[in-house]
């Protein structure tokens, strides 16, 4: 061998290579396969294109806003989907609003009352990095019920949760202190989950279950729910922080001295300035305004259309910011894309032939096993969704028709699977809308998302089924 040959360094595998072409092969072969005798070609097409784009995801061959782009294409140009369908996400209230939260929340940092929060909470549970998870958990528990939007929700606790992440000195680029931002991220994610599933009215879709499980002859209120839920939920809040805390282990754990230096910073900061008033007062508007909109018959983008007016006409902020959100802008096209192909697939049946095919399979299992396996397999199918509201509109009252003749006690099957419906939002980056601003934070990979979503959704799927079935068992007796 020549002494120029072995300085030519031997060509290495690809990973991204390997990745990107098993996913077209299972894309093609999926498309290929006959589809099911109750399953149009269109929908079969679709779940083929849709399933190849969250595998991409998964194994790394793709990044998520890349994806999602040539999914929507490739449904386009195949003919799969028309491109008023194909488009029709791009013009959603939900989306719209998650990229106008995007930007109002870049007001707290912009004007520093992000920095002065984050030393205020420091000053008050900063001896630890758990004690900031458990602050964020639990402002997070006590706002829940006033907001009927976990999207809008996320808009309040992910600047809460960014401003304590900066004044930990925690920066996306920060290499020494990485694991501790996507920790307080995390936490913030998952803490919505378990929030919304604590209170009947802190997310969307739970009326709208409740009205469901009415038609099967369960009756739940707010205090029913509450009761409901205490048990499991509340050992969820206290328990899972500190186990994620044990597994991401944040490079700082004790910080016996950050409250005294927190109380000193915000002594150098002075008085709240001009635009921290300004900010503050828009928050404050922004969330009243939030949680009488129900009542009041008032559209949750307007509001936040409204307080982004206020602080762009006030100077807070300006186009310039504005122009430097890069991530808001692909949060809403890979969420605008990925939004549009599951609520189609959806529309076209796909979904219910799926939750009825698998549930019909159940007969003949014990009682047990059968609502273990309808709650499982429940949960499981939110992988195919980009909605809980759509997904609980989907399968809802298929499992719970099904289990009812299976023998499964209605109550205890459909709180299951509305539990089931909250803790399941962070399953994935797109699983729920509020993941968004926590997703697209620059703290945490896709691949890390789906990694501990999936651990996470374990995690409270065993709690809920071990503590939560005979806790249901007792309290609806």
């Amino acid at each position: 061998m020549t002494a120029t040959a072995a300085a030519i360094p031997m060509a290495r595998p690809q990973p991204k290579v390997l990745a990107r072409g098993v996913t077209l092969a299972i894309a093609v072969a999926l498309w290929f396969v006959p589809h099911p005798e109750n399953v149009t070609a269109q929908a079969w097409h679709l779940f083929a294109i849709f399933f190849a784009t969250i595998l991409s995801v998964v194994i790394g061959a793709f990044p998520i806003l890349t994806a999602s782009v040539l999914a929507l294409a490739a449904a386009v140009l195949l003919g799969t989907l028309s491109p008023e369908a194909a488009y029709a996400g791009f013009s959603n209230p939900t989306i719209i609003l998650i990229v106008i939260a995007f930007l109002v929340a870049r007001a707290v940092v912009t004007c520093g009352l992000g920095e002065r929060l984050g030393y205020r909470a420091i000053s008050l549970f900063g001896r630890s990095t758990l004690g900031l998870a458990y602050s964020i958990v639990v402002v997070d528990a006590l706002i829940a019920p006033a907001f009927p939007s976990n999207t809008a929700r996320s808009g309040v606790l992910f600047p809460l949760t960014s401003s304590l992440a900066q004044a930990a000195g925690v920066t996306p680029d920060r290499a020494d202190r990485r694991r501790l931002g996507k920790f307080l991220m995390f936490s913030g994610m998952v803490s919505l989950t378990l929030s919304s599933a604590l209170w009947l009215t802190a997310m969307a879709g739970n009326p709208l279950g409740a009205a469901i499980a009415r038609d099967v002859g369960v009756e739940i209120g707010f205090g029913s729910w509450l009761l409901a839920a205490s048990v499991p939920t509340v050992l969820c809040l206290v328990l899972l922080p500190f186990l994620y805390y044990r597994l991401l282990k944040p490079e700082v754990a004790k910080t016996p001295n950050a409250p005294a230096e927190a109380r000193e910073a915000l002594a150098k900061l002075g008085p709240p300035t001009r635009d921290q008033k300004v900010v503050t007062a828009t928050f404050a508007g922004m969330v009243a305004l939030w949680a009488v909109a129900p009542t009041l018959g008032i559209d949750p983008t307007a509001i936040a259309f409204l307080g982004l007016a206020v602080l762009l006409g006030t100077g807070v902020l300006t186009p310039g910011d504005i122009a430097k959100q890069g991530d808001a802008l692909a949060t809403f096209i890979w969420f605008a894309a990925l939004f549009t192909m599951s609520n189609q697939l959806n529309e076209l049946g796909f979904m219910a032939f799926v939750g009825e095919r698998l549930v019909l399979r159940l007969g003949g299992l014990p009682v047990p096993a059968a609502a273990t396996a309808l709650v499982v397999v429940y949960v499981l199918l939110h992988y195919l969704f980009v909605s809980q509201n759509a997904h609980l509109l989907a399968l809802l009252g298929v499992f719970l028709g099904v289990g009812i003749k299976l023998g499964v006690p209605a109550g205890l099957l459909a709180f299951q699977l509305l539990f089931a419906t909250n803790y399941f939002a962070a399953m994935t980056p797109q699983a729920s809308s509020a993941n968004l601003l926590f997703a697209g934070s620059g703290y945490l990979t896709q691949q890390e998302l789906y990694r501990w979503g999936a651990l996470h959704t374990a995690m409270c799927l065993v709690i809920y089924l071990v503590v939560g079935t005979p806790w249901l068992l007792l309290v609806m007796r």
